[in-house]
């Protein structure tokens, strides 16, 4: 069993190069519906990977399976459009910091 799935969110079909990602039309609320995500325990850490504006984004979930972490994400305000699932792949954790990070 899995500790932890690993989303990688890839830009969508509405997404704008010209904007960065905070500017991209909706963010506020894709913003707003991830911090609840954050705020119920169900993502642990989240952030783009390699360029802020163009990188995908990895997810790290705390939940029971693959389909548990597709449907938090069902209503995100972003889905589809701004936004989609690339990946989702559990995730065993073999090595932990004592100190647990930053």
């Amino acid at each position: 069993m899995a500790d932890y799935f690993l989303v990688t969110i890839a830009r969508g079909p509405t997404w704008d190069p010209a904007r960065s990602r905070r500017t991209q039309i909706g963010w506020d609320e894709h913003a707003a519906f991830m911090d609840a995500l954050v705020a119920e325990g169900v993502v642990l850490l989240g952030g783009p990977v390699g360029d802020v504006d163009e990188g995908d984004v990895l997810l790290v979930f705390d939940v029971e399976s693959e389909d548990a972490a597709r449907a938090h994400l069902a209503d995100d305000p972003w889905r589809g459009t701004g936004l989609t699932i690339a990946s989702v792949e559990p995730w065993s954790v073999w090595l932990r910091s004592a100190n647990g990070g930053r």
